[in-house]
């Protein structure tokens, strides 16, 4: 008796249970292996066409762009970490030079109404003025280092020789001139201007016309 009720409980629960295995198992067939490849939806042609276009359009605006940034012709780039200066024709570089650009040092009036500390500036320059045989007008701050009182007569701020053969002025005082300390040449020791060995100096005066390009770094 036992036997035969286990045997039906067996069969009321088994068969139903292979049925739905089979049924599941042959849905997960049909799923699996009736998606086909070319059953995605298509893409728009056009429309991937256009976002190619869009992205043309985007990258030749973008080279533009750059090109427009980039130096052409003659230009000057300083780098004053490296105390070098690079004289380029576009993007190549033609020469190089060892120089001396600002020390960083700090010097303050004794009244304590001024200071001054003398940095190269960084940026974007150009050359405005070239001179020969440059005279240096000595600022305030020339003869507050020196332990000198300031002049009253400004004749008396003229000082000749001290920047050599030539200079190129770039504004607010600055000029790429000669130097007295060609020693210290590849230091920063100046008091922001950049200082030029001799016969780097005449090279870089006659190659480089006023509003040439100029990039401190």
């Amino acid at each position: 008796m036992n036997k035969l009720f286990t045997k039906k409980w067996l069969l009321i629960i088994v068969i139903p249970l292979s049925i739905f295995l089979l049924a599941e198992g042959f849905g997960c067939y049909i799923a699996f292996f009736g998606h086909k490849k070319g059953s995605e939806p298509a893409v728009n042609s056009k429309g991937r066409e256009r976002q190619l276009k869009e992205l043309r359009s985007k990258n030749a605006a973008l080279k533009s762009r750059v090109d427009s940034l980039s130096p052409r012709g003659i230009n000057i780039v300083v780098d004053t970490a490296r105390n070098v200066l690079y004289l380029k024709k576009g993007n190549r570089t033609i020469k190089e030079a060892v120089v001396s650009c600002g020390s960083g040092n700090v010097l303050e009036d004794p009244s304590g109404k001024k200071k001054w500390i003398f940095d190269t500036p960084r940026g974007e320059y150009s050359v405005k003025s070239k001179l020969i045989n440059p005279d240096w007008i000595k600022p305030d701050w020339a003869f507050i280092e020196e332990g000198e009182a300031i002049p009253q007569d400004s004749n008396d701020r003229v000082e000749n020789g001290v920047l050599g053969k030539y200079a190129l002025g770039f504004g607010n005082g600055y000029f790429i001139h000669g130097t007295l300390y060609s020693r210290l040449l590849g230091r920063n020791v100046s008091h922001g201007c950049i200082r030029v060995g001799d016969k780097d100096l005449e090279e870089l005066f006659r190659v480089t016309p006023v509003g040439t390009r100029l990039t401190i770094i």
